[in-house]
């Protein structure tokens, strides 16, 4: 890794598709997800010490989660961890970085990313990495990672780039949301989309400069406010930023605008653990396609993720693709594919009492 890269690590969400394992106080980036003793975000910081050092590790993450951070990543210092007031999105989160970082090292390269991803392929991804890194040198440029897509996906968003034979790297034509299935089959068929994996690596001139021109409003705030950045008033600051800023993510704000963006293609065993569904996918599963994490038996039960504590029996007969979750005080039982109620379902749960969320 010829260059040493500032390392964003985004972690302020609070995973509501991961309801009601996912609480407001402890989202699932805090959690150990995956069973491997390293909760998310944990896993995230080990991923990437292998390409950067403890003193380039920024985390931003919302202010009530300051001492989650600090009790699960203990090698980095309390400057480096970055707490937003409000709920802004990834444009505003990555200003705040890149702004902070800036004040710091004009001359840094960022690699931006979420806390709460797998990567299965570990050298694979370092090598994509470095070679972003590498891209991200030619000024103005924004680098995104782009996952070769394996089937029709509709919970991804998709980037198509213009292809151009011989090239490991290629400009990014469009940015599509969520797409219907019929339309996800077509992206896969055509063979120049990939699925947007979140992760942005840029020079950090280079991403300023993409405010200034995409997003003045956040350039103006935060260069009004770059003296109190690593000074004692910076929560004052920033408490006043995010109250003027909208809530936009940055593929709205600035990729979807800019002509400057590529994307590198790769594969690296990735999933976004988006949500049970996309969990369901990685667990081992029993004859009937079931994952079964707890005490329980099942009967005419397939496809389904039943997840419970082992101080009871839970029997469940008759069930094709559901989930069944007992957390805390919430137990939870639907579609195993049906996250897009959750929004609903934490909206209502809320209304039941805050305990419950």
């Amino acid at each position: 890794m010829q260059v040493k890269p500032y390392i964003v690590i985004m972690a302020g969400g609070i995973g509501s598709r991961f309801w009601p394992y996912s609480r407001n106080d402890r989202p699932k980036q805090f959690l150990d997800i995956l069973g491997t003793g390293r909760t998310l975000l944990q896993m995230t910081y080990d991923r990437f010490q292998e390409i950067s050092s403890p003193d380039k590790f920024y985390v931003v993450t919302n202010q009530h989660y300051f001492d989650l951070v600090k009790e699960q990543l203990p090698e980095i210092n309390d400057n480096q961890i970055l707490t937003e007031p409000l709920r802004r999105n990834t444009a505003t989160c990555i200003a705040y970085a890149a702004y902070k970082i800036n004040a710091i090292d004009p001359k840094a390269t960022l690699v931006v990313a979420p806390a709460d991803h797998l990567i299965t392929q570990e050298n694979k991804f370092h090598a994509a990495i470095d070679q972003a890194c590498q891209e991200a040198q030619k000024e103005g440029r924004l680098i995104t990672m782009g996952i070769q897509p394996n089937r029709p996906e509709t919970g991804y968003g998709y980037i198509q780039y213009l292809e151009q034979e011989g090239q490991e790297i290629f400009k990014v034509k469009t940015f599509t949301e969520k797409p219907n299935l019929k339309l996800a089959k077509t992206f896969l068929e055509s063979g120049d989309f990939v699925w947007n994996s979140g992760m942005f690596i840029w020079k950090v001139s280079s991403i300023i400069s993409a405010y200034e021109k995409y997003m003045p409003d956040v350039a103006e705030v935060f260069n009004e406010g770059a003296e109190f950045l690593g000074k004692e008033n910076e929560n004052e600051f920033i408490a006043r930023a995010y109250s003027l800023l909208k809530n936009i993510s940055i593929d709205n704000g600035i990729m979807e605008h800019s002509d400057q963006v590529f994307v590198i293609p790769a594969t690296f065993g990735w999933s976004d653990l988006g949500s049970w569904n996309s969990l369901h996918e990685l667990k081992k599963k029993d004859k009937k396609n079931n994952v079964v994490e707890g005490n329980a038996i099942l009967y005419d039960t397939e496809n389904s993720y039943v997840k419970v504590s082992s101080d009871k029996l839970v029997v469940v007969q008759g069930l094709d693709n559901y989930l069944v979750n007992e957390s805390d005080n919430v137990i939870l039982i639907c579609k195993l594919d049906a996250e897009k109620k959750f929004r609903e379902f934490v909206a209502n749960a809320k209304k039941k009492g805050k305990d419950f969320v």
